[in-house]
């Protein structure tokens, strides 16, 4: 499945690393996401609430199983991720550049995770947008 594929066909994404601070990668992804429409769990045991939505501590946390995990974490973080999407059943983990690692992706292909790595959701979502207005 693409980058473009999840974006298409998925409706739910949480944020793990997400912030209310506008200059960080995990503020960023959650904004766009948001702005393009999608349901947004942000996780962050820091904050109440980003955007003034609802933050939760952690994945265990969520009162619904997102279809995406979307990493904005650093990479030493994502791969204490991986086992814990996995144990939710949570269809697909998304390690965007400077997120993950070798490490993370071998983790997931060990215990048969699915997972998108080494693509930015934000730029393919821009991309689509672009490719949209264009017809």
């Amino acid at each position: 499945m693409t980058a473009q594929d999840i974006l298409r066909t998925k409706k739910t994404f949480a944020v793990v690393g997400a912030t209310p601070d506008p200059w960080k990668y995990g503020y960023e992804v959650l904004a766009t996401l948001i702005e393009a429409g999608y349901t947004v769990l942000p996780i962050n045991p820091k904050y109440p609430e980003i955007e003034g939505i609802r933050c939760y501590a952690s994945l265990a946390d969520l009162p619904q199983k997102p279809e995406v995990v979307i990493s904005a974490l650093a990479p030493a973080n994502t791969e204490r991720v991986v086992e814990k999407v996995q144990e939710l059943g949570i269809e697909l983990l998304w390690m965007p550049p400077g997120c993950w690692s070798e490490e993370a992706v071998k983790k997931c292909e060990a215990i048969g995770q699915p997972f998108i790595y080494d693509v930015c959701p934000i730029g393919t979502l821009k991309m689509m947008q672009r490719g949209s207005e264009q017809k």
